[in-house]
């Protein structure tokens, strides 16, 4: 079976933030991840995963006015200055939690403006994340989103993000591959798992229910079947990595209802 990581942003919804760590070591989740870690200091989250025995294993860049609607700015034109200033901070981030791997968001495509127009501005900037990470040992990861979830974001498929690595040309630049968003987007998951996991460019997974985002048993996906495949085809290519829970919790903020929910996880 698949490590699996809790997505603290989305689980345990009922507890304040900080509480959360607790719960997920209590449930049995050996690793963490996260949106965003800046809203505390460093040293309070690594007290939390040092007193848990708890691996912090992704979160992401700073992604811009996220309460103003931004979905990150590496594609987004003039806004180079803040995108390496965001960088370096997750960096410092990424250091004090011994996490080696940062997920850096695309952003939205400015309206009236072409998609094709702002890849120049998206491959310079994660050529200049990249070497600043891999200064540091640390991945940087792109993650293609669906377009019903985040309307407009730059990066939709897994053929786009795999084109957009070649052309960025830099070893630690991976995919975040959310079967979540790749269901909504483009199916037949399995079957890219296969195509896409042994060429070493898959740095994370990610899941969640389809349509709704809950559980990975509630929904259109055979999950179990999914895990298998991951477990499979991980065996022959020597892939070590971690699959997030970033799903919400179909019974909410209720006590004890993220926990109540993880009878798939414990089949």
């Amino acid at each position: 079976m698949p490590r699996f990581a809790a997505n603290l942003s989305m689980l345990y919804p009922e507890l304040d933030f900080l509480d959360r760590f607790q719960a997920a070591a209590r449930d049995g989740f050996q690793a963490v991840e996260y949106l965003f870690p800046y809203a505390y200091e460093p040293a309070q989250l690594a007290a939390r995963l040092q007193a848990n025995g708890l691996q912090q294993v992704l979160f992401n860049a700073p992604p811009g006015n996220w309460d103003g609607g931004e979905r990150g700015l590496a594609c987004l034109p003039g806004r180079e200055e803040e995108f390496r200033e965001g960088i370096a901070k997750a960096l410092v981030y990424a250091k004090a939690l011994a996490c080696p791997r940062i997920h850096v968001m695309a952003g939205l495509v400015p309206a009236g403006i072409e998609r094709a127009s702002v890849r120049p501005t998206y491959v310079a900037n994660l050529r200049w994340a990249a070497a600043q990470a891999a200064a540091q040992g640390v991945d940087v990861l792109i993650e293609p989103i669906n377009t019903r979830d985040i309307p407009g974001f730059f990066l939709n498929r897994q053929d786009h993000a795999h084109e957009l690595i070649d052309e960025i040309a830099a070893a630690n630049v991976k995919v975040q591959m959310d079967l979540y968003h790749c269901q909504v987007v483009e199916g037949d998951i399995a079957m890219k798992i296969r195509q896409y996991l042994p060429t070493g460019r898959v740095g994370h997974f990610q899941i969640a229910g389809v349509p709704l985002r809950h559980e990975p048993d509630l929904g259109e996906l055979n999950f179990a079947y999914l895990f298998d495949v991951i477990d499979e085809v991980a065996a022959q290519c020597d892939w070590q990595g971690w699959v997030g829970c970033e799903y919400r919790p179909a019974r909410g903020a209720v006590a004890n209802g993220t926990s109540d929910g993880l009878g798939w996880m414990k089949r």
